[in-house]
């Protein structure tokens, strides 16, 4: 025991001697809260980035500050960082490398800041990048290299800027395979390349928010609205009044071109939006608890193929992501769900890559998951009625039958013919005549059988009603239980 009280004591002291160091890069600072792997510096007045922060921290939240530069490798001493928060701060801009040994980082948030333009280099290297937060800045202008090499790019905000000009043509199937929120409502776009608008990936076109632009009404743009609109998207669904458009661009002449259409009567809708993507949507049903197979057929013929499932209760599913032994991806993209659930049900969209010709195409499922029909017949149910019925029965027999014993003096009961068993008289054996009934007194409990044998040694059945109440229970118990056994 002194030993190991030694023992702790010396790591307690070499803890407290790392922690007291200066300069550690362990040392939490003094105007931070450090919680497990996150630290917490928002609301302290910085107006430069803490000196050490812990290495082994993933969350760094640093909002509500007065940042306002982010030189390069700002982050290198925080190579696990996945979550960092620097919204509501003065940045304007950021120099080149600035997250040089940070490329785990997944979620980035710089919403809020003084930045007018997206450099081509602020993103570099955070090839694990999932969420990508710029709304509510002074966004200007994004460069046309902006998002290449954010390859796992889920969701981007860019919303609430000034906007004129997006690179929409580089974001494609293979650079972007999981990007499916581009929102850039509450900009300053007039005029959009169309046709690299109908070549964005499915998944990008659903969730492609642009309302609250100054987007100029014409044919052009009227048919891409009208073609999401028929196919049900949220985007429009959810902001409908927010989609306007101005005639010859006057402001004064805007309308809501999702609820009046009469502008647009002239419009030829009849040529397709998404090329060269094909889309397969079919529905399957299912009842709870079965196993159901959902398969990923499309129009690329190439057997060097990448499947990604989008699902609406577990999101992406991959065959490295797959963690959960009841789900299998097979290697022809078909995707199994061993015991479907009610939380199962929505829109899973499949989406297969070809990666040497640059192509995809896109299988979208609507499984919907039914509760089982109410059994008409509950085989527990009726085994647990029958259960009790019989011991009903059985406590009756016991308790309230009147037995023959020497504790109890009886009448002689009256005389009634025997009858011999016939079956063919059976119920007539449980239902005594009227003749017979006029003998019964009023206050009989209980009419049973017993068995007789006659002279002739033929075995009859007499039914005997009794004209007493039962002796005492457990005589009478104890006597039937011996008679059973």
């Amino acid at each position: 025991h002194g030993y190991l009280n030694a023992s702790h004591a010396h790591f307690l002291l070499s803890l407290l001697l790392l922690l007291l160091l200066p300069g550690s890069e362990e040392t939490c600072p003094s105007i931070c809260l450090c919680v497990s792997d996150a630290v917490i510096c928002s609301s302290s007045g910085l107006s430069k980035l803490p000196l050490s922060v812990p290495s082994f921290s993933t969350t760094l939240d640093l909002s509500h500050n007065h940042l306002s530069w982010l030189g390069p490798g700002s982050f290198k001493r925080m190579p696990r960082l996945e979550n960092l928060r620097m919204a509501h701060n003065q940045l304007s801009s950021m120099g080149i490398g600035v997250f040089h040994n940070a490329s785990g980082l997944r979620h980035l948030d710089l919403s809020s800041n003084k930045l007018q333009v997206v450099e081509q280099h602020y993103f570099q290297g955070l090839w694990r990048l999932e969420e990508l937060l710029l709304y509510n800045n002074k966004i200007a202008q994004v460069e046309s290299s902006t998002l290449i090499g954010l390859s796992s790019l889920k969701k981007a905000y860019f919303s609430l800027n000034q906007i004129t000009h997006f690179p929409f043509f580089s974001i494609q199937d293979h650079s972007h395979p999981f990007l499916t929120m581009l929102d850039l409502s509450s900009n300053r776009m007039s005029r959009l390349p169309w046709e690299d608008v109908k070549a964005l990936p499915r998944l990008v076109q659903r969730g492609l928010y642009l309302h609250n632009n100054s987007l100029i009404c014409d044919c052009s743009m009227y048919s891409v609205f009208w073609h999401w609109d028929l196919r049900g998207y949220e985007s429009l669904k959810d902001f409908t009044d927010e989609h306007t458009c101005t005639i010859l661009g006057d402001q004064r002449g805007s309308i809501r071109f999702l609820r009046y259409t009469r502008f647009f009567q002239n419009c030829s809708m009849e040529k397709a939006v998404s090329q060269p993507l094909t889309v397969l949507l079919s529905n399957v049903l299912v009842s709870e608890g079965r196993r159901v197979r959902l398969d990923c057929q499309t129009s690329l013929s190439s057997t060097d193929l990448s499947f990604t499932w989008l699902s609406p209760s577990k999101g992406y599913i991959t065959e490295d992501s797959i963690n959960d032994t009841l789900i299998s991806l097979f290697p022809n993209g078909t995707l199994e769900i061993q015991a479907a659930k009610v939380n199962d049900s929505g829109l899973y969209v499949c989406t297969a890559v070809d990666i040497k010709q640059a192509l995809n195409a896109t299988r979208e499922v609507n499984v919907t998951v039914l509760l089982p029909a109410a059994e008409s017949f509950n085989t527990g149910y009726t085994t647990l009625l029958g259960c009790v019925v019989t011991m009903i029965s059985i406590l009756v027999y016991l308790y309230l039958t009147p037995c023959r014993c020497s504790c109890c003096k009886q009448p002689k009961p009256p005389v009634i013919p025997i009858a011999t068993y016939d079956p063919s008289t059976l119920t007539s054996v449980f239902s005594p005549s009227a003749r017979d009934q006029s003998k019964i007194q009023t206050n009989k409990h209980v009419a049973f059988m017993e068995p007789m044998l006659s002279e002739e040694g033929t075995q009859r059945f007499s039914p005997s009603f009794f004209l007493v109440p039962p002796c005492k229970v457990q005589l009478c118990m104890a006597q039937r239980m011996r008679k059973l056994s």
